[in-house]
């Protein structure tokens, strides 16, 4: 079994639902007392948000690479990053390390492309759903994206930050999210990515009829199938 080493704690409130889903992942498979082995580094997300909001990119980039060159230095056989955002500096954390990322990006595309989708609507932080970052590697794949209004961007942004990261769940927001979804898709969207590893916190399949693709169980998933290779 490979060693995973997760880039975590953006937020930790996701990073557990990362750690279960992997570790039961590996259950499933194995059976027994199996687990994963897991090397974690958690970041402080306080100083990750304010530089983000901030635009300093190259000091996040600085960070994140430091945390990954700890992760390959004890033994991490591939990385993790464990949220979506901060895959748009994969590139740079790439560059700094030999073991490999998995993208978690191309995991929801393999996902996407299994079930037949091609054209999927995306949920995230501003800056996910705003950049190109993230949907290049979905379009790269011939998957069209289809991203909310601005109204709609800011309030799902909001909802992430001063909400999910804090583990807070609100009724009023899910009915939010929901309302957001099915204006997806009426952009044609015949899918949503739940593209913010909170966001399936506060909505689940169940919820709605529209097919929701959440990223951290996809990316765990696939994390479980490359540590048993």
């Amino acid at each position: 079994m490979k060693v995973i080493g997760m880039l975590g704690g953006m937020s930790w409130e996701s990073t557990q639902t990362y750690y279960r889903a992997v570790n039961e992942g590996v259950k499933q498979a194995l059976g027994g007392l199996h687990s994963a082995q897991i090397l974690l580094y958690s970041v402080n997300f306080a100083e990750i948000e304010r530089l983000q909001h901030e635009g300093r990119w190259d000091e996040l980039a600085e960070m994140l690479s430091q945390a990954a060159r700890s992760l390959e230095a004890g033994g991490a056989d591939f990385l993790l990053i464990c949220t979506n955002t901060m895959h748009k500096l994969a590139p740079q954390i790439a560059a700094s390390i030999r073991i490999p990322i998995l993208h978690l990006a191309d995991a929801t595309a393999v996902a996407l492309q299994e079930d037949g989708v091609r054209c999927v609507g995306l949920l995230g932080t501003r800056f996910t759903m705003e950049q190109d970052f993230y949907r290049q590697r979905l379009e790269a794949k011939g998957i069209q994206v289809v991203v909310p209004d601005v109204e709609d961007r800011e309030r799902v942004h909001q909802v992430i930050y001063t909400e999910l990261c804090r583990g807070v769940i609100k009724s009023v927001s899910r009915q939010a999210y929901l309302s957001v979804i099915h204006r997806l898709t009426l952009q044609q969207a015949e899918a949503v990515i739940l593209g913010c590893t909170e966001i399936g916190m506060l909505v689940r399949q169940s919820d709605t009829l529209v097919p929701l693709y959440d990223t951290t169980l996809i990316h765990a998933q696939q994390a479980v199938k490359m540590a048993l290779e």
